[in-house]
């Protein structure tokens, strides 16, 4: 057994019925206990209704001074959102970043993001309590700006955006920061364009920023790791990044078989031997005996750990799923560190789906981190639809949720 839960307990309550809570907890900076803490209410699928800043200074024991984080802001040309995408810190500069996706929807459609979405990123005071400054990210020229951010996105047209809070950064030995993100591909007409046969497509990529004198980032872009629309009919999702010890880069995707069923249900993965500039054609992640597993369509988390290993995050299944369900077990195992590739046996469930829960349960939405007094595993988690009744609206009333875990 890689690990064993110590306790389970509520993060930050539900405020109301049809509410959900998704809350995660950031060290900001290298040494002190210092955290902030961000949590979302969320009402309907993929959009963020407020969300709330807290601090604490004595490892997340008790929590202060909590303000809110402006989610829906007025806009012209439609309705302003943004999502928070979590808290970085720098561990050369020891400066702390915070990235979020921010768009103006037409309608208030999600799916208008497609054409919209759009990375924006900021760095904190030494007290953690403020914003020295925020930007857009925009590629480093004079041929790029706000509206046409980076290499064959234009914000209009397509986008560019983080979908979970397993995207997180990487520092290089260099000092350049890697940021996985993904990108909505165009067509001809140079407008988003769905190759594949599901809910939405994506290409996964890098941002990579190197600091400047005034304490800002210069950004630029690695090439796209492009899916096959036959294989993965969603392309290529929500990027988790991790170095092995060789100085490979790892990229681990959510993939999916929405829309055709038949197809099998894989994680998909993609190694860099270059620092993340160029990408090897994205395949179905395994085990490291060679063995292939089944994955829904769902994010996860790579996580480096205090003795050298590295662990992943996320959803397997014992049968082929179909697109997003089931989202359960949720599962911790170790990353071989020469294939880069699962152990199969060191899969461990942290949580998993009760019998008398209803088959919709989803285990995802999940952030894990270290925590360094104990040496726990944090998992901060939204059980949803835990309680959803067969044919019943959508019940989004749920908890954040903390477990803790002893790794072993």
């Amino acid at each position: 057994m890689l690990c064993s839960l110590l306790d389970r307990q509520v993060f930050v309550k539900s405020p109301r019925s049809g509410v959900a809570v998704h809350g995660a907890s950031y060290y900001t900076n290298r040494d002190e206990p210092w955290l902030v803490s961000s949590h979302a209410y969320e009402s309907r699928s993929d959009t963020c209704d407020v969300a709330f800043l807290r601090y604490s200074r004595d490892n997340g024991r008790s929590w202060q001074y909590q303000r809110e984080w402006a989610a829906e802001f007025q806009a012209e040309g439609g309705t302003g959102r943004r999502h928070l995408r979590g808290f970085y810190t720098d561990p050369l500069s020891g400066r702390c970043l915070i990235f979020w996706t921010e768009g103006v929807l037409p309608s208030d459609d999600p799916l208008e993001g497609l054409r919209q979405w759009k990375v924006h990123y900021g760095v904190l005071a030494p007290d953690g309590r403020s914003l020295l400054h925020t930007e857009q990210i925009v590629h480093d020229g004079t041929t790029y700006s706000e509206r046409h951010p980076l290499p064959g996105v234009t914000i209009g047209r397509n986008c560019v955006m983080m979908g979970d809070l397993g995207e997180r950064p990487l520092t290089r030995s260099d000092g350049t920061i890697l940021l996985p993100v993904q990108s909505s591909p165009t067509g001809r007409d140079g407008y988003y364009a769905n190759p594949g046969k599901g809910f939405t497509y994506t290409d996964a990529l890098l941002l990579m920023g190197r600091w400047r004198e005034d304490g800002r980032l210069a950004w630029t872009a690695s090439e796209r790791i492009v899916g096959d629309p036959e294989r993965s009919t969603r392309g290529m999702i929500e990027p988790t990044l991790a170095e092995l010890p060789d100085g490979r880069l790892l990229v681990v995707m959510r993939g999916s078989n929405d829309a055709e069923p038949e197809l099998p249900g894989y994680r998909w993965y993609a190694l860099s031997h270059d620092g993340g500039a160029t990408w090897s054609e994205p395949a179905p992640w395994r085990y490291h005996d060679g063995q292939s597993f089944f994955s829904p369509s769902s994010c996860s988390q790579l996580l480096p750990w205090r003795d050298g290993r590295l662990f992943w995050v996320g959803n397997l299944c014992g049968e082929n799923p179909r697109g997003n369900s089931p989202r359960y077990p949720l599962v911790l195992a170790e990353v071989d560190p020469r294939s880069g590739m699962l152990v199969r046996g060191s899969v461990s469930i942290l949580d998993d789906r009760r019998s008398d829960e209803s088959p919709r349960l989803t285990l995802s939405n999940f952030y894990v981190r270290e925590d360094r007094e104990s040496g726990h595993l944090l998992l901060h988690m939204t059980r949803l639809f835990a309680n959803q009744q067969p044919d019943a609206p959508t019940d989004w009333t749920a908890d954040a949720m903390q477990y803790r875990y002893v790794i072993s």
